[in-house]
């Protein structure tokens, strides 16, 4: 396989009242097409930004450092135009929460249809529908011929989450980033999300980038996992490898945060952030 997406020394700094901070630090990554790369760590920790980075969706008031390469393709370097019509198109990103990321005033289908026809100029609004249409029975949305005229509200979370998927799935791209898909849906809606994510993968070769603070979702799903900490990856290695012989101890820390059904009855076991274990101070 070839490198789809290269990330080399991204720091990204945030200007404040109190000075500047940087919230990522000198961070290094590679993807191959149609792999899958888990980037995992507590609240804080730099994942969403470092997404953000990659997909040209940083706010005004932070600087970017290093490089990042889709194809070759240095990114930080390319004009906001170029910009814009490779994201969405190329690469494409679903958000943490669904119902904040849909209108409310529009039906789930013309979302879709617009997204679509942004990065498919000549393309009809019939032709638009139609591909919505099929972009929700991709995700499994139940008699999606009916439903590609409702609203938002009118799904569970879980549904609107398969919309997110659908629209950022319509254009085909070559990567996709989940920015914790599974937030604040219950285990079983997640484990189904998690399927789909995987089937996705199996069926279209789309390279994944899964975010989330949670373990157990990221070994369901990555090949890769890069761990981070006060926007340092502490630690990257084969998912196997890292969940089976973590080598540092944040990495070791939060495995062992995450509670075990065969645990005795007592204290959870939290992160000792005193203990100095891997990132910044």
């Amino acid at each position: 396989m070839s490198t789809l997406l290269e990330v080399e020394d991204l720091t990204i700094t945030f200007r404040t009242a109190h000075g500047p901070v940087d919230v990522v630090d000198g961070l290094s990554f590679t993807l191959e097409q149609g792999a899958s790369l888990g980037i995992v760590g507590e609240s804080g920790s730099g994942k969403s930004m470092t997404s953000l980075a990659v997909m040209g969706l940083l706010p005004p008031t932070a600087s970017l450092r290093g490089r990042v390469s889709l194809d070759g393709a240095d990114l930080t370097s390319l004009p906001e135009s170029k910009v814009r019509r490779l994201r969405g198109d190329r690469m494409s990103m679903i958000f943490q929460d669904p119902l904040s990321s849909l209108n409310p005033y529009y039906s789930v289908g013309m979302q879709i249809e617009e997204a679509y026809r942004a990065h498919r100029p000549g393309v009809t609004r019939r032709q638009a529908h139609k591909v919505a249409v099929e972009a929700m029975e991709r995700v499994h949305i139940a008699d999606a011929a009916r439903r590609v005229d409702h609203y938002p509200h009118q799904f569970s979370g879980g549904m609107r989450q398969r919309v997110m998927i659908a629209m950022a799935l319509s254009t085909e791209p070559d990567l996709l980033i989940a920015d914790e898909p599974t937030t604040a849906l219950d285990v079983t809606v997640q484990a189904q999300i998690l399927d789909l994510l995987q089937e996705v993968r199996r069926e279209t070769g789309t390279a994944l980038i899964l975010i989330s603070h949670d373990l157990a979702v990221v070994s369901e799903i990555a090949e890769d996992v890069v761990v981070m900490r006060h926007g340092v990856a502490v630690e990257q290695a084969p998912a196997e490898r890292l969940f089976s012989d973590p080598q540092h101890p944040y990495t070791r820390a939060l495995l062992d945060a995450v509670p075990r059904i065969d645990d005795e009855i007592g204290e959870l076991r939290g992160i000792d952030a005193a203990a100095g274990v891997g990132g910044k101070p």
